[in-house]
């Protein structure tokens, strides 16, 4: 079915193509334009339409359609998924007709643009999740429909604005919570938890500040932070009883713990463990400058050895890791 589809989309792509090598006549008059581009609009033939429209402001660029040619332009661009050039001819209009009567349709269609730039034509066969993909699109797309509704609060366009600001509201919350997941899933835990505070600070009212929540606990829990992950539990468990991380009022983390051990002590099962467990407050690092330190001592020479009392030899030996990487420093 979706092969279908995609040589119907290469057909109607190619016909698009050879519909734009018309030429528009040039003794043709500006209401003859008008009205021509008015019927190729409503026959949907919009590469059509916009060839005529651009003549018409081209030709008669202080005629009576000039202004109204503006603005079919910007929708013939948009409904012929041209959503740069529709932004491109709304940016235009607006600055050229900022009083203009019907300029709250420019900035509504400028919206609307950026709300279908990611919607292509495979978009409306192929099955893709709108919340993973880049939200550039849909945060332009909120700030368009933002400025609509703030100047402009009693057009006819912003109630259908205010629905989709709060689509894109929860579009942009739910990929914050998927950035914060992969983060999680790489150990990144300070990360996710700035990602699920951001949620909950920024995204107030929509679904995705119960993940956010979620996501702050687990990464408090691995951060071994346990105050603030008793917080964002408790603040979860009040105001989201019902959400998928808690079980029978337990929180159960989304991701799995980390396995960080060597490839052969998980082939063996753990039977063969190559690293034996760091002390408390020990890294990798520290225990590679250690060994470094010792054997630069041990291959000191002999006549450079000094004759020090055993019990400063005692005293060496007992030095704490940090001494020896900061070489007595700190002592």
């Amino acid at each position: 079915m979706h092969v279908k589809h995609l040589l119907l989309i290469a057909i109607l792509a190619l016909t698009a193509a050879c519909s734009s090598n018309d030429t528009v006549d040039e003794n043709m008059s500006e209401t003859e334009l008008y009205q021509q581009a008015q019927a190729d609009l409503d026959n949907k033939s919009y590469t059509v339409a916009v060839g005529k429209l651009k003549a018409l402001e081209s030709r008669y660029p202080f005629g009576r359609y000039a202004e109204q040619a503006q603005l079919e332009l910007i929708y013939a661009y948009y409904k012929n998924a041209e959503p740069e050039a529709a932004k491109a001819s709304a940016e235009r209009f607006i600055r050229l007709h900022p009083q203009h009567p019907n300029v709250d349709y420019a900035y509504y269609l400028k919206g609307l643009a950026a709300f279908d730039q990611d919607r292509g034509l495979l978009a409306r066969f192929l099955p893709l999740d709108m919340t993973k993909r880049d939200p550039g699109a849909a945060r332009d797309s909120f700030n368009e429909f933002a400025q609509l509704t703030s100047r402009y609060p009693n057009s006819r366009y912003s109630p259908d604005a205010k629905a989709r600001m709060i689509y894109l509201r929860n579009l942009l919350a739910a990929y914050e919570i998927h950035v914060a997941h992969y983060y999680l899933q790489r150990q990144a835990y300070v990360a996710a938890a700035n990602r699920g505070r951001y949620v909950v600070e920024n995204f107030q009212e929509t679904p995705a500040v119960g993940d956010g929540l979620a996501v702050m606990t687990e990464a408090y829990q691995r951060l071994n932070l346990d105050e603030l992950a008793a917080t964002s539990l408790e603040t979860l468990t009040l105001n989201y009883p019902e959400h998928t991380s808690l079980q029978s009022g337990q929180f159960v983390p989304i991701e799995e713990e980390a396995d960080n051990r060597s490839w052969l002590a998980k082939a063996t099962l753990g039977l063969i463990e190559s690293d034996t467990p760091l002390p408390p407050g020990e890294t990798r690092a520290s225990q590679d400058v250690i060994r470094q330190y010792e054997e630069a001592q041990e291959n000191i020479p002999d006549e450079l050895k000094s004759d020090a009392p055993a019990e400063q030899e005692a005293e060496n030996d007992s030095r704490s890791w940090w001494s020896y990487m900061t070489f007595g420093l700190f002592d």
